[in-house]
């Protein structure tokens, strides 16, 4: 689908037409750099290259920095490719919210979520411990019980829910409602929260 890299600004709110608080996300959508087009002939697929976020050239590698060179760009901090783009787009070409959502009603936005580092059963899946101070339990508050090993089958099964690395994964947020474009401020207004911190970077597609 076609999309754009953007940037997570914050949360507010707005007013809809009939009087409601609507919570929204700001996302700093574009402008987008065409970095490179592939094409069928010498790449197998059809898709465009943009680059987000200009950046210095120390901050990015020889490799793309050759790459950014003959594109004739200047250094960007992010790539990604999107494919399905109605117009036809040039090398250096610049994409921005408007030229691409101005009239959009629904997006689907790509993130990485918040990383809240190892957790237990309680944080991470919500189990309600056991609770039982009684019969030499004074420590088993917030443990996950039984993990089913026995004699039979004589060994935990996968996909079992335990303590683990939590957050910090791709979250993918479809068909939220876009409520207003800012074209002047590169901003998008999406209704409802969006993956990752704030300044974290997205991906928006129609």
């Amino acid at each position: 689908m076609p999309g754009l890299l953007g940037k997570k600004v914050g949360m507010t709110s707005v007013f809809s037409a009939d009087g409601k608080n609507v919570p929204c996300t700001v996302i700093e959508v574009g402008p987008c750099v065409v970095t490179q087009i592939k094409t069928i002939e010498k790449d197998g697929y059809e898709a465009v290259q943009v680059g987000f976020e200009e950046t210095t050239e120390k901050h990015v590698s020889k490799p793309v920095m050759g790459h950014l060179k003959k594109a004739g760009v200047a250094p960007m901090k992010h790539l990604a490719e999107f494919k399905g783009y109605e117009k036809q787009y040039q090398l250096g070409d610049v994409i921005t919210v408007g030229d691409l959502f101005g009239d959009v009603e629904f997006v689907d936005v790509v993130g990485t979520s918040k990383g809240h580092g190892f957790q237990g059963v309680v944080k991470r899946h919500g189990f309600g411990g056991v609770g039982q101070t009684t019969h030499g339990q004074d420590d088993r508050l917030r443990k996950p019980g039984s993990i089913g090993a026995c004699s039979y089958p004589a060994r935990v099964f996968k996909g079992l829910r335990m303590g683990g690395q939590m957050g910090n994964v791709q979250v993918t947020v479809q068909n939220l409602q876009v409520l207003k474009v800012i074209p002047e401020h590169n901003l998008l207004l999406v209704k409802g929260s969006v993956p990752g911190a704030k300044g974290s970077l997205l991906t928006i597609e129609k």
